[in-house]
């Protein structure tokens, strides 16, 4: 069994959930709001202590047509970045349409669920 870590990651917050390969169920489980990119990761490597994850799943914005969109290249480094800091595999899931399937209030923090819509998307893959 192995803990994975699924992002979602955005310009002001980054969603994330977890989930584990044995029973392939995606749960939310932070949202991380920190202003500086260093202060995002030093949260990030919180959660990579605790959770020891085997993996890390990055959702990937795509145009509906499967172009890049431009936050792709962010996605990309963020996965880069995530990758060569703390040395856990990285892996892009395409995440058009995640946010869409989440009902939420207007102004409502929903980038947990999204990444947790992203981590069952990698598990339903396997």
């Amino acid at each position: 069994m192995e803990t994975i870590l699924g992002f979602d990651f955005g310009l002001k917050r980054v969603g994330v959930a977890v989930g584990n390969t044995l029973l392939r169920q995606a749960q939310p489980l932070t949202i991380i709001s920190a202003v500086s990119n260093d202060a995002k990761f030093a949260e990030i490597a919180l959660l990579i202590k605790e959770w020891q994850p085997a993996r890390c799943i990055v959702g990937l914005p795509l145009h509906p047509d499967g172009a890049d969109h431009e936050m792709s290249v962010r996605c990309r480094r963020f996965a880069n970045q995530l990758q060569g800091r703390y040395g856990v595999d990285t892996v892009l899931v395409d995440e058009r349409y995640s946010s869409a399937v989440i009902t939420h209030q207007r102004g409502e923090m929903i980038d947990d669920q999204a990444a947790a819509i992203i981590l069952q998307q990698y598990f339903n893959d396997l």
